[in-house]
C-alpha cells in the first residue's frame, strides 16, 4: 500500500513542479492550464504569486516520501476551490484520490468546489469517488487543447450533521 501525503511546497520542489505541469498528456486532460507551460519565467512568477498569498493553501503530494504531484485550495469570486495535479509516474493507483481526501480534511470551509474538463473522466472520477457533485457546466477556452470545451463545476457541499 502505498502512503501519500501532503507537506508544504519548498523551493527544492519548484523544478519537479514546473517539469510536471510540461507533460504533454496531463496538460491535454486538465485542458485549463497555463497560456505556455514552458515558460519557465511565467511559471516562476506565478508559483510565487501563489506562495505569497495567505489564502492559498499549496501542498506537495508526496508517495512514499517521493513527489508525486501538487494539491492546493485557494478562493475564487468567495468562492473556496480545490486543486490538484499528480505527475504521470503516479496515475492511476489512487494517489490523487487520497491526495485530495487529505487536502479536503486539511480545508474547514464549506461548501467547496471543484472543477474538471468534461473529457477528463479521470478528475471526475477522482472527484466523485470523494463526494464532489455536478453542480453546473460551461464552455470556456482552454489553453491546454487550444479550443473551447466544456468544464464542470463539482462542489462538495458542508456534512448534513453540519461538520
Amino acid at each position: 500500500m502505498n502512503h501519500i501525503e501532503l507537506r508544504p511546497v519548498d523551493e527544492d520542489d519548484l523544478d519537479a513542479i514546473f517539469e510536471m505541469m510540461r507533460d504533454r498528456e496531463a496538460i491535454a486532460m486538465a485542458a485549463f492550464t497555463a497560456e505556455d507551460p514552458d515558460d519557465r519565467d511565467a511559471f516562476d512568477a506565478w508559483i510565487q504569486r501563489q506562495l505569497a498569498t495567505t489564502d492559498v493553501l499549496s501542498f506537495v503530494v508526496t508517495e512514499n516520501g517521493g513527489f508525486a504531484g501538487t494539491a492546493a485550495s485557494f478562493t475564487v469570486d468567495g468562492d473556496r476551490e480545490v486543486t490538484y495535479w499528480i505527475a504521470r509516474h503516479a496515475w492511476g493507483r489512487g494517489v490523487a484520490t487520497a491526495a485530495l481526501r487529505h487536502l479536503i480534511s486539511r480545508e474547514p470551509i464549506r461548501p467547496l468546489f471543484a472543477r474538471a474538463a468534461a473529457h477528463n473522466a479521470a478528475s471526475i472520477a477522482v472527484l466523485t469517488k470523494v463526494g464532489f457533485t455536478e453542480v453546473s457546466r460551461n464552455v470556456d477556452f482552454a489553453p491546454g487543447v487550444g479550443r473551447e470545451i466544456e468544464e464542470i463545476v463539482f462542489t462538495l457541499p458542508p456534512a448534513l450533521d453540519g461538520a
